[in-house]
């Protein structure tokens, strides 16, 4: 096995049925792993499942769950260990801004709801999946750029669970080191064609942030894809307790 091949890994994905996600199981599937994806809102197409058979010849599992249910999490968990045994990588890609809203009109509600879609999911799904884990085991999460730079008006309750990801992240990798499992995250800047631009981010406000891109152009789920990919790969085994940023430098930490 090279630096980068997955042949024999077991990956879940979670949020994995569309935009970034899916391109994160895609590129996982094509170094070889066996992939699972969870979904609750966005399920994969038939098209996206058919392109994440591993290199033996086994279909991807989707997994419909809601990752702020604990009984829901240890249900996936259940039925990834049935279906594919030991997990090898778990990335948390499943999240969202739910809705804008400045602190001082927001309902106590919304704001941990965008907590739990955002940390507590990890948390849960995490808990969940150690115990199917094991040396050279590896965890990505998919974190964002506003947990840097506190994002935009009406983004301070995302910003805020994003950055709670940092800390995780960090104390989870020390906590795993002496268990040979690596614990990093990215955040992304700017993404296009994914459910949360397309959603919350106007054509004017796209153009403008793209044009403050120093590389000059948007990233593409791809980009994540492929950092993710790398980090979930036997040539990371000396990186852990990192934040990546993909932003086309957009951002420096």
């Amino acid at each position: 096995m090279n630096d980068l091949e997955l042949r024999g890994k077991n990956a879940l994905v979670t949020g994995g049925g569309v935009g970034i996600g899916a391109a994160i199981a895609e590129a996982l599937a094509a170094r070889g792993a066996r992939v699972a994806v969870t979904y609750r809102t966005h399920a994969p197409s038939d098209e996206a499942v058919g392109r994440l058979r591993s290199a033996d010849g086994r279909p991807a599992l989707t997994l419909r769950s809601d990752l702020t249910v604990e009984d829901e999490v240890q249900a996936l968990g259940d039925r990834f260990a049935a279906e594919l045994g030991g997990a090898d990588i778990v990335v948390h890609n499943a999240g969202g801004l739910i809705e804008r809203s400045r602190i001082a009109a927001m309902p106590h509600e919304l704001f941990r709801r965008i907590q739990a879609v955002n940390v507590d999911s990890v948390f849960l799904v995490t808990r969940r999946m150690l115990p199917l884990m094991s040396t050279g085991g590896r965890i990505v999460t998919v974190a964002s750029l506003a947990g840097r730079s506190g994002g935009h008006a009406g983004a301070t309750a995302y910003a805020t669970a994003k950055s709670a990801l940092f800390g995780f992240t960090r104390g989870l990798a020390n906590e795993l080191a002496p268990e040979g499992i690596t614990v990093n995250a990215v955040a992304p800047g700017f993404i296009e064609s994914t459910p949360f631009h397309d959603t919350f981010t106007t054509a004017e406000s796209k153009q403008q942030t793209v044009s403050g891109i120093p590389v000059g152009r948007a990233g593409v789920p791809g980009d994540v894809a492929a950092a993710v990919s790398w980090l979930a790969s036997p040539g990371a085994s000396f990186t852990t307790g990192t934040i990546m940023d993909v932003n086309g430098g957009q951002h420096f930490s």
